[in-house]
């Protein structure tokens, strides 16, 4: 697991398209809609310095705060500004948006030192490569590869962060792997209201509490959350889950830009996690 986070997070906190404006604006932006430590990044940008720029800083901003809220209007507005680089700056966006979540999931945890060298040491900047490549065939895939965490606790997870950011495709979706494991409609039926299940375990309620907090509230992560994790999970369980979570949230990309229509007009389709999934 230390060596996922050197080798994975590492890299998307390196990169730095361009000449880094859009990057120094964009994890300035997310940093305080988080009221979170920002990312290091090469520029600062204290504030837009074109008319693209500021629409990239409103963009951001509405993206951290809840990507579901964004609408055709903005989402226009942002294509018109941007043109094909509009993909690529999103990412970047989500990059600026979850790994300081992470950050604060994994310091709450008492895990920072261990997994976040990056925070400290000297950063050697990557200007060429393509955020998106280094997001979906680099760390998307290597997360979907951990294999500490049990099936159907990862599905349980994930479900949570698609009805929290509202991904059309990802509610869509059921993991065979966990149905397998005892997943049912009707125990994913629970995770809407979980506090009051009888049917989901205290861990997976434990590990719920640390989705929401992730995802809504990460400046403040209490002490009952960090003790529910804790108590039920170990060490590379908790960190694996961490980027769990921030696996499922690539799908803010999606619904912040339009993308995230589900596949089948009816019902539910199943998909088995493999080496290659991203979902």
């Amino acid at each position: 697991m230390r060596d996922f986070d050197s080798c994975e997070l590492s890299r998307l906190v390196a990169l730095s398209p361009g000449d880094g404006r859009i990057t120094g604006l964009v994890r300035r932006v997310c940093a305080e809609t988080l009221s979170l430590p920002a990312l290091p990044c090469p520029v600062a940008v204290d504030e837009p310095g074109s008319d693209a720029e500021a629409v990239i800083a409103s963009f951001a901003e509405q993206f951290s705060a809840d990507a579901s809220m964004i609408g055709v209007e903005r989402r226009t507005e942002l294509f018109a500004a941007l043109g094909d680089s509009t993909f690529g700056i999103v990412v970047q966006m989500y990059i600026a948006d979850f790994i300081p979540r992470v950050r604060a999931g994994l310091e709450a945890l008492g895990l920072g030192q261990q997994y976040l060298g990056w925070a400290s040491g000297p950063i050697v900047w990557d200007h060429s490569t393509d955020p998106s490549d280094a997001v979906f065939n680099g760390f998307l895939p290597t997360v979907a590869r951990l294999r500490g965490l049990d099936a159907l606790t990862s599905e349980v997870v994930r479900l949570r962060g698609a009805t929290q950011h509202n991904c059309r495709l990802c509610k869509s979706l059921r993991e065979t792997t966990a149905l397998d494991a005892g997943g049912s409609e009707t125990l994913y039926g629970d995770i809407e209201h979980f506090e009051a299940s009888s049917l989901l375990t205290e861990r997976q309620k434990a590990a719920l509490r640390y989705v929401d907090t992730l995802i809504w509230s990460p400046r403040h992560i209490d002490h009952g959350i960090v003790a529910g994790m804790r108590a039920h999970f170990s060490e590379d369980e908790a960190v694996e889950l961490t980027f769990d979570v921030m696996r499922n949230a690539s799908n803010k990309v999606a619904v912040a830009l339009g993308g995230d229509a589900p596949r089948v007009a009816h019902g539910t389709e199943e998909y088995l996690l493999d080496r290659k999934s991203v979902v």
